[in-house]
């Protein structure tokens, strides 16, 4: 329970800080059957897939190393069917970007591919 306040947490001051940066929310917790998408934003004329990530410190790699090649699979399979069910965002270029939470927000844009 407290893990899952704590990620609520980050989460709405990660959609806060990409408000603030201009990014257009346009999804939160988009869930399907492979997986759930944390934030999916339009910044400037590209589609962001948002993994929020939190750490209490930066020990055995920080927030950002925690999204590990499974977890890419994950969010590239549940980009996929949110592409086929939004065919108006699929015209839009796709990035995957993190946001880390440690001792402050750090966006990572262009995270993987």
């Amino acid at each position: 329970m407290e893990c899952q306040r704590i990620g609520q947490a980050a989460e709405d001051a990660a959609v806060a800080f990409l408000s603030e940066q201009g990014a257009t929310i346009l999804f939160r917790n988009y869930r399907c059957r492979v997986g759930e998408l944390d934030i999916v934003a339009l910044d400037d004329r590209v589609l962001a897939i948002i993994e929020v990530r939190t750490r209490s410190s930066r020990r055995f790699g920080g927030a950002a190393a925690s999204v590990d090649f499974r977890k890419q699979t994950k969010l590239k399979r549940a980009a996929a069917l949110l592409l086929q069910q939004q065919r108006d965002l699929a015209r839009l270029r796709v990035r995957f970007d993190v946001i880390a939470m440690c001792d402050g927000i750090e966006w990572i844009k262009h995270a993987f591919t």
